[in-house]
């Protein structure tokens, strides 16, 4: 089983992915870290800025590791924000058999009532070394953005609105 979690930054994507872990011990790849070792080693000239280009430049590696662990019946976790809402039209139908997805998504409440908890446990599995542009204004413009996508290309997405708890069973 695959099972991929998106959503905008903040939004408890690895967290997630790291309980996945303990409750089902499915490894799990972040995307960030796809990310960082490409850029860092020199293989691509995109910054961590470059989110729209680097959907495009990660998404199809990530796609075809996706397809190999399901050739291999293997379990695997991928998490991270660049993974393109059309992302099943590239899966044939025994593929998205094997493949779970899920969006997180903050309601505009959920972010105006708890914006100090949200920058607090930003860096509850992995240090955050410059969290200094989210803000308010740019979660809930990110998340705004997510649900509007989310609801256009009809996928999965799980929105937090009342309290922060998930639980996902497969």
């Amino acid at each position: 089983m695959i099972i991929l979690i998106t959503g905008a930054s903040h939004t408890g994507k690895t967290a997630l992915a790291q309980k996945l872990l303990e409750k089902y011990k499915y490894p799990y790849l972040s995307i960030d870290h796809l990310k960082m070792g490409l850029i860092r080693s020199g293989n691509t000239a995109l910054t961590p800025l470059d989110d729209d280009k680097l959907t495009e430049y990660l998404w199809p590696i990530v796609r075809e590791m996706i397809k190999t662990a399901i050739e291999n019946k293997q379990n695997l976790i991928v998490e991270g924000c660049y993974i393109p809402f059309d992302w099943a039209n590239d899966f044939d139908k025994e593929y998205l058999e094997n493949i779970k997805y899920y969006c997180l998504i903050l309601s505009e409440s959920y972010i105006k009532n708890n914006f100090a908890d949200i920058k607090k446990f930003a860096s509850v599995i992995e240090n955050r070394l410059d969290d200094e542009w989210c803000t308010m204004e740019s979660v809930l413009t990110d998340n705004a953005e997510v649900l509007s996508l989310a609801k256009r290309h009809n996928v999965n997405y799980i929105l937090i609105d009342d309290k922060y708890e998930i639980n996902i069973d497969f």
